[in-house]
């Protein structure tokens, strides 16, 4: 089913009582870089090229863990509030380095937002970052609290000679969401497209995933992309032309760049949050990290796009606004692109010791 087969029903746009924002937002990609290139001289001798330029690749010292609390801190730093006012720290992921053990309760104590707070790890495949931006809104929407951190993070995942070895990647973004009033980006909606669709699976003691190959595009990507935001272009009232900006999941560059004209929207539109291909897919955080770059670029007024995908299968649609408040924040912290540029060029031996590919 697909949004132009949906009965639309305006009760399905998630609307809070009270207008929510993001207060603070932060990036975090790590500096190793891994060619594309490169994979393909180890597994193809060169042949068929790569889908992307090069990927960012976690250190020996990094995990879901040690990101997500400098994205935090970055987000905090944008938001200049006191960590001990967040009542909520939810961080999603695919690749928390505990089985059994929160990531999120680490985050917390180390930006100094714990005890008194609600903290938990969310699951969803590549939208688990975009589930807990959702279930944020709904807490302060509905005036139970005041702040809320959610992050989207992940490392590099991938099996030795796949084709995701070539883009599955690291890094990811936190926001700090608040009172409208004091946000650089207020939502006005949100919309939830969710179907059982096994397009990509990894079962409990394996380490790497698996994928449908093709299957992963459609009806995956493409069916889920474009349904959640129809649907919430439709409830809005709007059409693509309405927005300036457009963020989509990136697990390559082609998908997003052909969902984006499926949708009506142009390169332009689009040029800032696509990202995939200097630093890869980062999972949890690749449309969350898109909307970072973009926001280091938007002016007040902007309206934005953001729509997730996770696999299995779903995906979030949010319609936001760039606020006056956004040229004071924006300085206060690394930009996306601060991250990106900051880069060292590693090689496949490297990269494999870095992620622990050596198997016994």
């Amino acid at each position: 089913m697909t949004a132009n087969d949906m009965h639309v029903n305006p009760s399905i746009l998630m609307h809070p009582d009270r207008k929510v924002g993001i207060v603070g937002y932060g990036a975090y990609i790590p500096r190793y870089r891994l060619p594309g290139a490169e994979v393909a001289r180890v597994w193809t001798n060169g042949l068929g090229g790569s889908p992307i330029t090069e990927k960012a690749v976690a250190g020996l010292d990094e995990d879901v863990t040690t990101m997500s609390i400098e994205a935090a801190r970055n987000a905090l730093a944008r938001a200049a509030i006191d960590s001990e006012l967040i009542r909520a720290v939810w961080v999603g992921s695919e690749s928390h380095p505990y089985a059994v053990k929160p990531t999120s309760t680490i985050v917390a104590e180390s930006i100094g937002a714990s005890p008194n707070i609600q903290a938990a790890d969310w699951e969803f495949a590549c939208k688990a970052g975009t589930e807990a931006v959702q279930a944020s809104i709904g807490m302060i929407g509905s005036g139970m609290v005041a702040y809320t951190l959610s992050i989207g993070m992940d490392t590099a995942q991938g099996r030795p000679g796949d084709a995701l070895e070539y883009t599955a990647a690291s890094g990811g973004a936190a926001f700090l969401l608040g009172p409208a009033d004091e946000a650089c980006a207020v939502y006005h909606g949100s919309y939830s497209y969710v179907t059982d669709t096994p397009d990509f699976w990894r079962r409990s003691g394996e380490h790497y995933p698996s994928h449908g190959d093709r299957f992963t595009g459609e009806p995956a990507y493409f069916a889920h992309v474009t349904s959640a935001a129809q649907v919430l272009m439709d409830m809005m009232g709007t059409k693509a032309s309405d927005y300036t900006y457009a963020v989509f999941h990136q697990p390559n560059v082609k998908f997003p760049s052909r969902a984006a004209e499926m949708l009506g929207f142009n390169e332009d539109q689009i040029r800032f949050g696509l990202l995939a291909g200097l630093v890869g897919n980062v999972y949890s955080g690749s449309c969350m990290l898109g909307l970072t770059a973009t926001l280091d670029k938007a002016k007040a007024g902007d309206r934005i796009l953001m729509v997730s995908y996770g696999s299995g299968a779903g995906s979030d649609a949010f319609d936001l606004t760039v606020t006056e408040h956004i040229e004071a924040v924006r300085n206060r912290a690394p930009s996306t692109q601060d991250y990106i540029k900051r880069r060292t060029q590693i090689d496949y031996a490297t990269y494999c010791r870095y992620r622990g590919k050596l198997k016994d």
